[in-house]
């Protein structure tokens, strides 16, 4: 196998900067940008800060569990509902306290919501938000945790018929076997944080404007109902650990953003490099490679792509549409597809290799020859390495996901060593 032009498996980083191991001049190491600080899941398990401009390697693999770290991208996001920790301006149902417990996902002390009377009574915590547009898509998130065995479920409620599409939304979330059970939803997750941890959300289109308010219930079950219902059957002293509630416009629940008094947002993570590493770019032929390690295969976005500041590019490039990844050549403003997976992909992690030559290309991924084209003009000029980012326009189409690794070859990879590097 010929050794890589550039090569980054994530490890080594500055604040603004991320090192490649290939080439060692400097010229293959990555600009990163972000002007806001972030959170990402640390080597400790946590959820944990970073400044401003510093990369984020992610240690999250299933179940929470710690692994090798990949880059986390994401775009900019805003969290609308304040306070976070769900103290303060959200409201609890007659029969509801709230006590401080045990760690949340960043270490913190959180919030235990414990019932003060037995029998079929209310158990809700709720919050209303008015800044959301009509028509808007959204997320609404939050972490929750077993604190007694007979009361496993939480729901979430998006406010009322009037509110949301589909009307009258509500999910049961089984913290015992952490899946989702009967509700009115048409996307909703749950996804294991480790330490009995979920992070839970539904996701809705707004039918109000801003300005209306529209509600958010969380409400404890001893067990799932096909119903929205406000009461459980519960004895005095039970309840559940829940913190750190979001809500974001798009489809996915993104990486948390802690709020307090008002709103708190990200910016966009931004990673680049162009100038001297077009030495390590193949013009007339070579082969891009990326590992990925993917849970929000919900949005349009690119993924790793060389390009020239003319629009000539050669592009992985994630749909949405029926969640497929993509090879792109683009040359001359003329733009062909050199293969596409199937439709409905799941999360998981994912090797893909696009090979570039003139009459010659091919798309791989994990092992399996995905397309082939005899396409003969090839893309020129081509100066910069964008990761996470749409060829045509890099500051939209952001990447919402990790990256376990990148690579690119000057020569174009004969297709047996295409099979060998994607396969899993």
């Amino acid at each position: 196998m010929p050794t890589p032009s550039l090569l980054i498996v994530p490890a080594r980083f500055k604040t603004g900067k991320l090192y490649s191991q290939i080439p060692t001049s400097g010229a293959g190491d990555f600009t990163v940008t972000r002007n806001t600080e972030a959170r990402r899941f640390d080597s400790a398990g946590l959820i944990a800060s970073v400044a401003s401009g510093i990369p984020r390697l992610d240690y999250y693999t299933s179940g929470g569990v710690t692994g090798c770290p990949a880059l986390l991208v994401e775009p900019a996001a805003t969290n609308f509902i304040f306070p976070s920790n769900l103290s303060g301006s959200w409201s609890f149902g007659s029969t509801v306290s709230a006590t401080t417990s045990v760690a949340a996902p960043d270490g913190t002390n959180t919030l235990a919501f414990n019932s003060n009377s037995s029998g079929n009574t209310e158990f809700t915590i709720s919050r209303v938000n008015d800044a959301l547009a009509s028509g808007a898509v959204a997320t609404f998130s939050c972490f929750a945790k077993i604190k007694d065995a007979n009361v496993p479920v939480l729901q979430i409620v998006l406010g009322t018929s009037l509110q949301w599409s589909p009307n009258a939304i509500f999910a049961n979330f089984n913290l015992a076997s952490g899946t989702i059970s009967a509700g009115t939803y048409t996307s909703a997750r749950i996804e294991n944080y480790g330490n009995g941890w979920y992070r839970c959300s539904v996701t809705a289109t707004s039918t109000v404007g801003t300005g209306t308010n529209r509600s958010f219930v969380l409400q404890l079950q001893t067990s799932p109902t096909a119903t929205r219902e406000a009461k459980a059957t519960i004895t005095t002293g039970t309840g559940m650990y829940l913190w750190g509630a979001q809500l974001e416009t798009g489809s996915v629940a993104t990486s948390h953003i802690p709020t307090t008094t008002g709103q708190g947002s990200r910016s966009a993570d931004a990673i680049l490099v162009s100038g001297a590493v077009s030495g390590s770019i193949g013009q007339t032929e070579g082969t891009l490679y990326v590992e990925l390690d993917t849970r929000n295969l919900f949005e349009t976005t690119g993924v790793f792509n060389i390009r020239s500041a003319t629009n000539n590019y050669v592009m992985i490039y994630m749909s949405n549409v029926a969640r497929r990844f993509s090879g792109l050549i683009n040359a001359a403003g003329t733009s062909v597809t050199v293969g596409q997976t199937a439709n409905g992909l799941s999360a998981g992690i994912y090797k893909m290799a696009l090979a570039y030559k003139s009459n010659d290309c091919a798309f791989y991924v994990n092992g399996t020859l995905i397309g082939n084209t005899g396409q003969a003009t090839m893309p020129t000029g081509m100066t910069e390495v964008n990761l996470g980012q749409d060829a045509t326009s890099p500051t939209n189409r952001i990447f919402n996901d990790r990256i376990r690794a990148v690579a690119l070859y000057n020569t174009r990879l004969l297709n047996a060593e295409l099979a060998t590097l994607t396969t899993p």
